[in-house]
């Protein structure tokens, strides 16, 4: 497992500019312990932390390319496990306790959700969750949102039957791309 481990980050590291890495380097010796690869790996997860008042990593399915790509695989979040940045469970986790609507920010833009029911409503969070030191680390890391992540997000949403309304749907999209509604019929 050590060499895959080995050789799985170097892949990482060797993806990333080397101006990157050295800036990546400075930032962490300053704010954590990371190692630079831990730290590669977490920024890597950064991307896909959504925002309700906490700081929440949408996974759903560590086997999808939109987190792989990115080197996000069981193994990397296992590793995050390890040094206590995020807790990861298989059977992943939900939030209750919704009303009608709520809302969620992705890349600093508001996502409006609206359910069926008019409470005890829940949202379905993936598998991970970020460890109290993974928040503190995650407030350091400016990471550009990504437009494939958020569409994927969007669309898993619509196919729940969640009514959205988003200033981000639309927005760089192809011709083929699904059309959103923000409305349900019943």
């Amino acid at each position: 497992m050590g060499n895959l481990w080995t050789t799985f980050v170097q892949f990482v590291v060797s993806k990333v500019a080397h101006s990157e890495k050295i800036h990546l380097q400075v930032d962490l010796s300053e704010q954590s312990d990371l190692s630079a690869e831990d730290g590669l790996i977490f920024r890597a997860l950064c991307q896909f932390v959504w925002i309700q008042g906490d700081f929440l990593p949408l996974i759903f399915d560590v086997e999808n390319e939109i987190y792989t790509k990115q080197g996000i695989t069981r193994s990397t979040l296992k590793r995050l496990e390890e040094i206590d940045l995020v807790v990861f469970e298989s059977d992943g986790f939900i939030k209750k306790g919704y009303g009608k609507h709520t809302r969620l920010f992705y890349d600093g833009k508001p996502t409006k959700i609206g359910f069926q029911r008019d409470a005890d409503n829940y949202l379905d969070l993936g598998h991970v969750l970020l460890t109290e030191r993974g928040k503190k680390l995650a407030l350091n890391f400016k990471v550009p949102g990504n437009q494939q992540f958020y569409e994927y997000v969007i669309t898993r949403w619509f196919q729940q039957g969640l009514i959205l309304s988003s200033i981000q749907v639309g927005r760089n999209r192809a011709a083929n791309s699904l059309n959103y509604t923000c409305s349900i019929k019943e």
